[in-house]
């Protein structure tokens, strides 16, 4: 059981019953930065809400090189994880604190019946699967259609949005991994980027500039 004051960020999205069916069975827990929450191959019981914090979403490949799918703010649910509920498979994905995280989870038992029973609910779940559907497509068009500085360049703005700030506290082999390429790679990327005059680079430090 939980306050209903944590539900905040959903207020807007979910009917009063609803906030208060969710602040009776749900129960909170936090992450610090790099935690694991997330893993593949993992059962799932509880589907996270996030109410603070960043929570990047990667897939695995079978040398254990991981890419970056997609970001999670305040107010948004891991589509994955929700697919792995309803069907009762493990989960795909890995899900990581990329700061410190703070989520609501709620019994799988509780996000089915409300589906069938709570229009809210249902249309929160649905228009997570759709935001998440199109950022699976941008991911793919990054991919097929980018090159790598170009993705690299849109990387940094996209973490700019999302922490609100234009000075990224990253490493070069962070920005690797989540790109699936070489921090050798990443390292070249990023002083071109500097003599081009969009980032200063810092020690685990990057500037945007051209924002």
């Amino acid at each position: 059981m939980i306050s209903k004051d944590l539900l905040q960020p959903f207020n807007y999205l979910f009917d009063s019953e609803l906030i208060d069916k969710i602040a009776n069975v749900a129960f909170l827990k936090t992450f610090k930065k790099s935690d694991i929450i997330i893993d593949i191959g993992q059962d799932l019981n509880y589907i996270p809400l996030l109410i603070s914090g960043n929570i990047k979403v990667l897939r695995e490949d079978d040398n254990g090189d991981e890419l970056l799918l997609y970001v999670l703010e305040s107010g948004d649910t891991c589509a994955m994880s929700l697919t792995c509920c309803m069907v009762k498979s493990v989960s795909k994905i890995r899900a990581i604190a990329d700061e410190e995280v703070t989520v609501i989870m709620i019994p799988i038992e509780n996000m089915k019946l409300w589906f069938n029973t709570n229009e809210t609910w249902r249309n929160f779940i649905l228009q997570s699967y759709q935001v998440r559907f199109d950022e699976m497509l941008e991911t793919i068009d990054t991919l097929a259609f980018m090159k790598m500085d170009e993705r690299l360049f849109k990387y940094l703005t996209d973490h700019v949005k999302l922490s609100a700030s234009t000075n990224l506290e990253i490493t070069h082999q962070e920005i690797a991994e989540d790109l699936h390429t070489s921090r050798v790679v990443i390292s070249r990327l990023l002083k071109q980027l500097e003599r081009e005059n969009k980032i200063e680079l810092g020690r685990n430090k990057i500037s945007v500039l051209d924002f």
